[in-house]
């Protein structure tokens, strides 16, 4: 099986990571990024769609039709936002996209990166946790062929990539500690990139992808 993706959120550390690894997989034949500015990455695979609006899609739908996954990297901080914002830029927006996604590619698997800590129940005292829960629920409740709830904790970026957040870099030596500490909440990205592709390929018997799970279905 060949994976056709559209990804979102590529000028982010996430999203660039999982490109990176879409672009060297034997696995995946075509990428599509679909970016408010430009990733500034040229590839074979890889067609780039400039595109401000993702409340309003109707205009590049054309082009989004003939793919059977969606790697949803695209996100917000929630430090600063009043609720009714984050939930907008948030479950809103993600479920806009998820929604016109289906309708159009009705084979699709779609990936969302939610986070350590969501709230499945969505009435914890956490907003930003409520939202993200109520994000994953209702992207479960679409009639996606596979839908995965991506939810990492510390990600060790990929060497070499230009999205990490500053602040990363005073982290990344301490990494093989970490993972021996505590192994549940530490993954790289490289795992994250390989466990979504192998998601789309072979699937995965859990919904919910936890660290422990981005790990194993990586080496799957």
């Amino acid at each position: 099986m060949k994976v056709r993706a559209i990804i979102t959120g590529t000028t982010g550390m996430v999203g660039e990571g999982v490109l990176h690894e879409c672009l060297q997989h034997p696995d995946v034949e075509a990428v599509l990024v679909i970016n408010r500015k430009p990733c500034g990455i040229a590839h074979p695979k890889l067609k780039e769609i400039i595109h401000g609006n993702f409340f309003d899609l109707s205009n590049i739908e054309d082009e989004l039709t003939g793919y059977n996954a969606c790697f949803f990297c695209l996100g917000v901080t929630s430090i600063g936002k009043k609720e009714a914002e984050y939930n907008k830029l948030t479950y809103i927006l993600t479920m806009h996209v998820a929604e016109t996604l289906i309708r159009l590619n009705d084979d699709m698997t779609f990936c969302y990166v939610s986070g350590g800590g969501t709230d499945s129940t969505e009435h914890g005292k956490s907003m930003w946790a409520r939202v993200k829960g109520k994000t994953e629920n209702h992207i479960m409740a679409l009639p996606f062929k596979q839908a995965y709830m991506f939810r990492p904790g510390y990600i060790q970026p990929t060497k070499g990539l230009k999205n990490a957040h500053k602040a990363y870099y005073f982290f990344m030596w301490l990494y093989p500690v970490l993972k021996a500490a505590i192994p549940q909440y530490v993954c790289t990205l490289q795992e994250v990139g390989l466990a979504m592709i192998n998601s789309v390929t072979k699937g995965y018997p859990k919904q919910i992808i936890e660290v422990r799970d981005i790990v194993a279905l990586a080496k799957n």
